[in-house]
């Protein structure tokens, strides 16, 4: 493979964040929704994983997305249902990692 270079990786950012319940503790197995704040209709789907984090890539570029928990059929550990928290607004600049967390009622 003399000559030839490997391709390089995409550019991406990244949308990590963390669903944490009423008691304050991380939140698995919740589905977790994204769009670009000009959409109507989620273009991602994700779940929190058992530490209650999730993290999607989205493309590079100045972009605000919206990410919400949807908790239709969910039920915690505790086998209450949980009500999802407001929306959060993610602001992405250029090709980096932006933190937010969902707080569920």
């Amino acid at each position: 493979m003399h000559g030839r270079e490997r391709p390089r990786p995409k550019d991406y950012a990244l949308i990590f964040g963390t669903v944490w319940g009423p008691d304050g503790r991380p939140l698995p197995g919740v589905r977790v929704k994204i769009r670009r704040a000009n959409e109507k209709k989620a273009r991602w789907e994700v779940y929190s994983n058992r530490l209650g984090e999730f993290e999607q890539r989205v493309p590079v570029g100045k972009q605000e997305y919206i990410v919400w928990a949807d908790t239709k059929g969910y039920k915690s550990p505790a086998g209450s249902r949980l009500q999802p928290g407001p929306e959060v607004s993610v602001q992405i600049e250029s090709n980096e990692r932006a933190d937010t967390g969902l707080h569920l009622k």
